[in-house]
């Protein structure tokens, strides 16, 4: 039941990680950047209140920063949308897991 849990949480942000990362197919703006950050980072809080923020989403989020400050907007869009992959990801691991441990077999 444990490894499931563990593929179904991983397929899903994998799936989640291609979607954010193809959807990116244009020049980005700064504008765009600004939206997509903030977009990622209203996620994060979210994954935050429910005291399960991956540190990878962390860690992705300063390297958007880092790219828009740099003036590299496509990549800096890219990765905030990766960033709030990564949160909707935590997400879903959080609320699945709230449930599923109770059946987990006590050996």
């Amino acid at each position: 039941m444990r490894s499931k849990s563990r593929k179904s949480t991983l397929s899903l942000a994998s799936v989640l990680l291609i979607a954010g990362a193809t959807s990116v197919l244009a020049a980005s703006s700064e504008a765009d950047f600004k939206a997509a950050y903030a977009a990622a980072e209203a996620v994060n809080k979210e994954a935050g209140a429910l005291r399960y923020q991956w540190t990878t989403t962390s860690a992705t989020l300063a390297a958007a920063k880092k790219a828009a400050d740099g003036g590299d907007f496509d990549q800096a869009v890219a990765q905030s949308k990766e960033a709030e992959a990564l949160a909707r990801a935590s997400i879903f691991q959080a609320t699945s897991e709230k449930e599923r441990w109770k059946a987990l077999e006590i050996r």
